[in-house]
């Protein structure tokens, strides 16, 4: 009988020492397209094999209303959120609040891309392990171009004209509800994104220049400007001006454009069983703002950071750690078609399989424009606001590109006044 009652005891006690290591970790997990899903998939692949559990915190689809929501939580010191999903150019913004993954990184961060990890860094520190990249691409309908005798576009005057011929045809045949192009063009970061595309295909700069200096008033930016709001009503419905990525998405695929920007995610989506579009579509940088500009994509992409309020930061780190290793970047490529991180995976078999594509993002990549994020540091979110505010105004008419750029000119000049930092 001794012996039976030592042996509850000591499994009694085993049982009390796992159950107070284990721990329950929340995460932030955007709910774009199959981000939920995929992330989901990750985070319990990791609860399984630490005992620990994982609690996914969803968030707005919209990037501005994200960060919002983060800076109100971090600002209050909340725990609520052991794990960040964080956009590219907010490590800056949100550094003071994370922990410094320096040295659980030290041995495997080298094995990224390299302006992935420089976007991760704040003042040498790392503070967020890169996720996975992004940068604008151009989707296309394969059958589409077949059917009208026509090329992939290479410059924004291709475009047009594709589009437009495409759309006209199209809806000849009864699809009144066609459209030739669609993008992202609601008053948020994302229109950030696609207007810095537009601007830098010209060759008219990056909003704010490395040195510092805004130089967003420029005769190309204008020329981008104006050829964008051109397209709005006439080969782009008057609803883009409310559009995110799915928004777009979810006219591309429902087979009513011709083309669309958007990030990398959307190809498995579109590629989906239940999509109408599977095996008609196509990927391709975004046009040049003419024979003398260049293919522009912004380049963009997550990072997961640490909350420096988590009380289980070791824990949180190490799925950090996990969910951005290269075994869970693979399952993540060849599933989501999220594009990994890590260098070595782009020349990996399988995920060539799943998305052909992905191997020759590697340039898209190294050559995406960045946003000036890095030298406008905790103003970058005040510069953005004014920029892609100022881009809307220009796509409803409400403002003239000259216009609307002299008077965002003279805004930024004004935030930057006291200094970037």
């Amino acid at each position: 009988m001794s012996r039976l009652i030592a042996s509850l005891t000591l499994a009694a006690g085993l049982l009390t020492s796992a159950s107070v290591s284990a721990v329950e970790i929340s995460i932030s997990c955007s709910a774009l397209g199959k981000e939920y899903e995929i992330c989901k998939q990750g985070v319990d692949a990791w609860a399984s094999k630490t005992g620990n559990t994982v609690k996914i915190v969803s968030t707005p689809n919209s990037a501005t209303e994200r960060l919002a929501l983060y800076q109100q939580l971090l600002a209050a010191g909340a725990g609520d959120v052991d794990v960040f999903q964080i956009d590219v150019v907010w490590t800056g913004i949100l550094a003071d609040h994370l922990q410094d993954l320096t040295s659980k990184g030290q041995g495997v961060v080298g094995e990224h891309l390299p302006a992935m990890v420089e976007t991760s860094r704040v003042n040498g520190k790392l503070m967020a392990m890169p996720w996975f990249a992004d940068a604008g691409l151009l989707y296309y309908r394969k059958d589409l171009l077949d059917k009208y005798k026509r090329p992939v576009p290479q410059t924004w005057s291709d475009l047009t004209e594709t589009a437009r011929m495409i759309q006209e045809g199209e809806r000849k045949e009864g699809k009144g509800d066609f459209w030739g192009y669609v993008w992202q063009g609601r008053a948020y970061e994302g229109l950030t994104t696609v207007a810095l595309e537009w601007i830098a295909s010209y060759n008219g700069g990056t909003i704010v220049d490395e040195k510092g200096e805004v130089t967003v008033e420029n005769p190309k930016a204008v020329e981008a400007l104006k050829t964008a709001a051109g397209w709005v009503g006439a080969i782009t419905p008057e609803g883009v001006l409310n559009y995110t990525e799915e928004e777009a998405r979810g006219v591309f695929q429902a087979g009513n454009a011709a083309f669309m920007r958007n990030w990398p995610y959307a190809w498995a989506l579109a590629q989906g069983a239940d999509s109408s579009i599977k095996d008609k579509v196509g990927i391709a940088p975004l046009p040049k703002g003419g024979a003398d500009g260049r293919h522009a994509g912004t380049l963009g992409g997550q990072l997961l950071a640490v909350s420096k309020y988590s009380k289980n930061a070791d824990a949180a780190t190490d799925l950090v750690m996990y969910l951005t290793g290269q075994e869970e970047q693979k399952r993540r490529a060849v599933q989501g078609s999220f594009n990994p991180t890590i260098v070595s995976l782009y020349g990996d078999a399988d995920i060539a399989k799943a998305n052909p594509f992905i191997g020759d993002l590697a340039d898209v990549f190294a050559n995406a424009v960045a946003r000036p994020a890095t030298v406008t540091g905790q103003n970058y979110n005040k510069v953005s606001t004014e920029f892609f505010n100022a881009v809307h105004q220009v796509l409803s008419k409400r403002a003239e590109p000259a216009q609307a750029l002299n008077r965002l000119d003279r805004d930024l000049k004004r935030i930057k006044r006291s200094g970037w930092q």
